[in-house]
């Protein structure tokens, strides 16, 4: 289910409704499908999701942590990534971690300065942000910046305190969260029966071959691994006569 060719399918699908769409479109449209990335831990898997929707002339949505333990979003090694998916075609944005803030203003200039530092680093403007792992009461205040557009303001998703099959949505919201699909699997009945439709993928999750929950963290472990064996091995003049010793243990 979270192979490169199920993906494909996806976006088969929703190419065939020639309903595909990018936040700043979509707000001036009856129907519309937007497809959206939230990068967690890999920015080289989101780089591989990219390939794929480039081999089948798919534009999406990718949105990077600035506050994030596992990748660095400005590593030159990253920047360049995102940078070739930016001269590519693909929309790149914040994803914004709360970080325990809770204050509704404070979240509002703290977005607003993430982007403006992004924006400058990157040297390409920055529009559009996702809240990571978003509050009930952030849902609810939906936020709205000018010349900023959050994946989470009501003209992309609606809120509403319990979720059931009787609850009216504007946007039908579909998420790949914890390789688990959350209020439906995009396929083509869930996008089709709807007017707007946003769709969350966490690129992490994908991969060519497609593995179980456990077999796809095992595999992200490994490469992460490996990744910092050779960026120690670059900075490290003295670890060259260890690195084989790290990467065959890995291998083990």
């Amino acid at each position: 289910m979270f192979s490169f060719d199920d993906y494909r399918e996806i976006i088969r699908i929703i190419q065939s409704t020639g309903r595909q769409c990018s936040y700043a479109k979509a707000l001036t449209r009856d129907k519309f499908i937007i497809m959206r990335h939230d990068v967690e831990y890999s920015v080289d898997r989101a780089y591989q999701l990219a390939k794929v929707e480039q081999s089948m002339d798919f534009i999406s949505t990718y949105f990077f942590q600035w506050t994030n333990n596992s990748y660095n979003i400005l590593s030159k090694k990253n920047m360049d990534i995102i940078k070739d998916m930016h001269e590519r075609g693909q929309h790149i944005g914040l994803h914004f971690a709360l970080n325990g803030m809770t204050d509704m203003q404070q979240i509002r200039k703290r977005i607003k300065m993430e982007i403006d530092i992004l924006s400058e680093m990157f040297g390409f403007e920055i529009k559009e942000f996702s809240i990571h792992r978003p509050s009930r009461d952030v849902l609810r205040e939906n936020i709205k910046l000018d010349g900023i557009l959050n994946a989470y303001q009501d003209d992309f998703f609606t809120f509403a305190d319990n979720v059931t099959e009787d609850t009216e949505l504007q946007v039908k919201y579909m998420s790949d969260a914890n390789h688990i699909w959350r209020y439906g699997y995009p396929d083509e009945k869930n996008i089709t029966s709807y007017d707007k439709v946003q769709i969350l993928t966490h690129p992490f999750a994908w991969c060519k071959k497609g593995y179980s929950n456990f077999e796809n963290y095992r595999a992200l472990i490994q490469e992460k691994y490996i990744e910092l064996v050779e960026s120690v091995d670059h900075e490290c003049k003295d670890f060259g006569e260890y690195r084989d010793y790290f990467l065959e243990k890995e291998v083990r």
